[in-house]
């Protein structure tokens, strides 16, 4: 068996989900679980669920006082999030 070319293997994925237009929500699925590593286990502790819809990432903290905090530090959180993906991916954090 010959081989013409050797491709990496994440070369091979990336390709596959830009063709199947899968990117943005590898994308997306990735904001979430980055969350944790963002944030710490302090804040996650207190995140009961979080998804992405429509580039909003909705976050359900069941304490009201972080909850204020973290409003008040959103435009962070979405940055470093976004910079970690290495592309704008969500533009607004609501918090429930």
């Amino acid at each position: 068996m010959k081989y013409s070319q050797a491709e990496k293997v994440g070369d091979i994925i990336n390709k596959l989900l830009k063709e199947d237009n899968l990117e943005d929500k590898f994308d997306e699925q990735r904001i979430v679980a980055l969350w944790q590593e963002v944030v710490g286990q302090g804040v996650n502790r207190y995140t009961v669920n979080r998804f992405v819809k429509d580039g909003v990432l909705y976050v359900n903290i069941s304490s009201a006082p972080l909850r204020n905090e973290l409003m008040l530090n959103r435009t962070v959180l979405m940055r470093r999030l976004n910079e970690i993906v290495g592309r704008e991916v969500i533009h607004e954090i609501i918090f429930r």
